[in-house]
């Protein structure tokens, strides 16, 4: 049972961590054409690491509390907390914005992808407790 839940606080460490990615990506796009707007991001293994406390899937160690020094704070607005990095122009612009609008794009896809996966592999998570729950006369 406590590998089940070492891999589900896993899961929803990186599904949270996906979601702030995702809000970050957004924000970037939102302002593509702001003069002066350095893109930003987050190294989310790095992220990772600390918010499970290297903590893999499946593995023996017990969960990382909630109230944990180490926890990553999500959707408090700061982004130092998140290790954010400023993204490296590709082309020098005029106005001194950063948005590759390409990279964005593909940033934002892949992540949603890899979102949706992690979803994914939370209901198959959950979907395995509840057969082992299940009686023998259940089916």
């Amino acid at each position: 049972m406590n590998r089940m839940t070492n891999s589900l606080d896993f899961q929803a460490q990186a599904l949270t961590l996906r979601a702030e990615r995702q809000r970050i990506i957004a924000g970037n796009i939102a302002n593509a054409d702001t003069p002066g707007y350095v893109a930003r991001d987050m190294d989310f293994a790095a992220a990772l690491r600390e918010a499970t406390g290297n903590q893999a899937p499946g593995s023996t160690m017990t969960g990382v509390a909630a109230t944990a020094p180490g926890h990553i704070p999500i959707g408090t607005g700061s982004t130092s907390e998140l290790g954010l990095k400023y993204a490296a122009p590709s082309q020098t612009n005029m106005d001194s914005n950063t948005v590759d609008m390409d990279r964005e794009r593909a940033s934002f896809v892949e992540n949603s992808v890899k979102y949706e996966a992690t979803l994914r592999f939370i209901n198959t998570d959950v979907r395995t407790m509840l057969d082992a729950m299940k009686s023998p006369n259940q089916g």
